[in-house]
């Protein structure tokens, strides 16, 4: 019975790890932009500053999970209350309802750029398919959000993997004329940016599944293992996009990255890619509709179709646009939440 008991929980570890992965490898991270806007533009200074995002994820994600299920939260706006105060927690979770509502938006013009960039088709079909499937996921609820994620991060890894080996044997890796070194203060504050946005963004996804979880362990084992392959993908995708020459000149480098190196698995990638910008699309509606559910008493599938509704509306935005755009400024702005969490004192059990 022990040992079924810590099979299971090495399972749930593992769930909630492939949730984490998965929710913050979205449209950025698996296209290549966002690593290429905080990291690969700084050279091998980035290379830096990926270490540093690493050890950030692995702690805050443990910190910020086990410290919402000692409290209880079922949603953000109960950590956020945690670590805000009642004063100023409202305001807090308006704007990173806001902020989370902009980046899924960013994610849905991430899966329209795939289908036009890619494939061919117009973007608004990609867009449209996407928001159907997200609808059809949400029916499901957690189930939902597992299955997917549990699915997509592992070919996330694999197929990092061997961009980054491919690079190697072609002799491309880091040559030196591609390895500027940038020490600026934003190259400096960048890792921390990037960390503090995406915990910030996650959490909606991770307070309810930390609640929900059966045990604690599980809670914090899957919450480190999750930073620990975060860590390894930025890191394998960042040492990748630093070799290839034409990254800026395409809003999906990783793609073009694949279809230079190796061409036979290229359509397979393109899968991969948009599966990931899937899983973050899933993951901001899931959170999305935890707290809207905390604020107005709406059933499961109308909220869904609103939140369909709502996201087809702000669709016509292009990808690059608004990724430059929200992503660097909603990074410092969830600066003040890797401070909090670093500040705040875990609750006893």
């Amino acid at each position: 019975m022990e040992d079924l008991g810590k099979r299971h929980e090495w399972s749930e570890a593992w769930q909630i790890a492939a949730v984490y992965v998965g929710t913050v490898i979205g449209a950025g991270f698996a296209t290549g932009r966002e690593i290429i806007e905080f990291f690969t533009r700084y050279g091998m200074a980035g290379t830096i500053g990926v270490a540093v995002s690493g050890v950030l994820f692995t702690w805050g994600g443990a910190r910020l999970m086990v410290m919402a299920r000692r409290i209880g939260a079922a949603s953000y706006d109960e950590l956020n209350r945690y670590l805000f105060g009642r004063m100023l927690s409202p305001f807090v979770t308006l704007v990173m309802t806001a902020m989370i509502a902009g980046v899924t938006a960013v994610m849905i013009a991430g899966a329209g750029a795939v289908f036009e960039e890619q494939i061919g088709w117009p973007r608004q079909a990609g867009v449209t398919l996407t928001l159907g499937l997200a609808l059809l996921v949400m029916l499901f609820d957690r189930k939902g959000l597992f299955g997917v994620n549990v699915f997509v991060a592992p070919m996330m890894v694999l197929f990092s993997a061997i961009a980054f080996v491919k690079t190697i044997v072609a002799g491309d890796l880091c040559r030196p004329d591609m390895a500027a070194v940038d020490y600026s203060l934003k190259a400096m504050l960048s890792p921390f940016s990037y960390a503090a946005f995406n915990l910030a963004m996650a959490q909606a996804v991770l307070v309810p599944i930390a609640r929900e979880a059966t045990d604690e362990r599980a809670v914090r084992r899957g919450a480190m293992l999750g930073g620990m392959v975060l860590t390894v993908l930025l890191l394998l995708n960042h040492m990748v996009l630093l070799s290839f020459p034409h990254k800026d000149d395409y809003d999906i480098p990783m793609a073009e990255v694949v279809h230079t190196f190796f061409t036979v698995l290229y359509w397979l990638y393109v899968v991969v890619i948009y599966g990931e910008i899937f899983t973050s699309v899933i993951g901001g509606m899931f959170g999305l509709a935890r707290q809207v559910r905390v604020w107005a008493p709406l059933g499961g599938k109308w909220l869904g179709v609103l939140l369909v509704l709502l996201f087809a509306a702000v669709s016509p935005f292009h990808y690059g646009e608004l990724l430059s755009f929200i992503y660097p400024l909603f990074g410092y702005m969830s600066l003040v939440l890797l401070w909090l969490l670093w500040r705040r004192q875990l609750p006893r059990r």
